[in-house]
């Protein structure tokens, strides 16, 4: 089943605004939640959102609430979320990191008691539009061992960094610091297939590719095992002393996955290179990586971003896949 992106957008949008929202911020997070389908992380989409209006019924997000600068100090902010919406809280900070950009070269927003921002990919996309280079992340509630251990101690943190190309195609990496993201782990689980490799451990203690196991256990996998685990460490520590915002210990405290901390880096290339010069520099890079020889005969070498450009024009053209149980759900609300 695929559903056109203007009539998700439209479905979400009045959802909203029945919860709560001003007609201008519906149609804002609308477009948030439809864009992460269109770009194929149903996950971070249609898939979540039932969960977030559950958190607004609950009182758990204020959507009313926005983001305010509590400190500013030359190419720094410090920003209070006040458990608003995350994403349109996560999507002004970007915005103010680029403007900062613009001014200094370089600007960062710290953003403590905020919200779960949905995909992080977004706010790569959003610098890169605006020509910048953007490096963003989130902590979350502890969801993931530390290697060596069992019980769950830190975040599977996503981490997010992008370079622009003056024709939109930009490059944007997104991923959470484990193996798989436990968004992936639940569309595996809903559309019935198995992970791709090893993403956790099953109820026996082995390592396994089914999502259904993975999630009885929540031990999930850090990516590259201990690096993957110092790196959601890092993350947490300087996401937490920029911001004087909640760690991943604190969130774990919380009855849900709230109050979240995320930081805005935003960095103007303009600076040093003409855009030509950097297009130049970008398309001799990614031409050396995709002339690889496949592991298939078939096979092609993607750079980061460059299969959700596709999945975003199919989606398009299509419409946007949806598990049928979910859309109805939310045409019900």
């Amino acid at each position: 089943m695929r559903i056109k992106y203007e009539d998700m957008v439209k479905e979400f949008t009045r959802v909203l605004e029945k919860k709560g929202f001003l007609p201008e911020d519906a149609a804002d997070a609308a477009m948030i939640f439809a864009q992460n389908s269109l770009a194929g992380v149903y996950s971070h989409g249609l898939n979540r959102f039932p969960r977030f209006v559950t958190y607004l019924e609950k009182g758990s997000i204020d959507p009313s609430a926005r983001a305010t600068c509590e400190m500013s100090m030359g190419i720094m902010e410090r920003w209070d979320g006040h458990r608003g919406f995350g994403p349109l809280n996560a999507k002004r900070a970007m915005d103010r990191a680029c403007e900062l950009a613009r001014s200094n070269g370089a600007g960062i927003v710290a953003l403590g008691n905020n919200n779960h921002w949905m995909r992080g990919g977004t706010y790569g996309w959003q610098a890169a539009d605006q020509g910048c280079i953007g490096i963003c992340w989130s902590n979350t509630m502890p969801n993931m061992p530390a290697w060596g251990g069992k019980n769950r101690k830190i975040g599977n943190n996503p981490l997010v960094m992008s370079v622009p190309r003056s024709n939109g195609e930009h490059v944007v990496l997104d991923c959470a610091v484990s193996q798989f993201s436990y968004g992936k782990i639940e569309q595996c689980k809903l559309q019935g297939t198995q992970l791709p490799v090893p993403g956790g451990y099953d109820t026996k203690g082995n390592l396994s590719t089914d999502p259904a196991e993975i999630e009885k256990t929540w031990r999930v996998l850090p990516m590259g095992y201990w690096k993957g685990s110092g790196l959601s460490i890092v993350l947490d520590l300087i996401a937490t002393v920029l911001s004087n915002g909640n760690s991943v210990s604190k969130i774990g405290t919380f009855d849900d996955e709230v109050g979240l901390t995320q930081i805005m880096i935003a960095i103007d290339p303009s600076r040093f290179n003409t855009a030509e010069e950097t297009d130049a520099i970008i398309d001799t890079i990614l031409a050396d990586v995709k002339s690889s020889e496949p592991i298939k005969e078939s096979g092609e070498v993607y750079y980061p971003g460059e299969l959700a450009l596709h999945t975003m024009i199919e989606n398009k053209e299509l419409g946007i896949p949806v598990v049928e149980e979910i859309w109805e759900e939310v045409l019900h609300m």
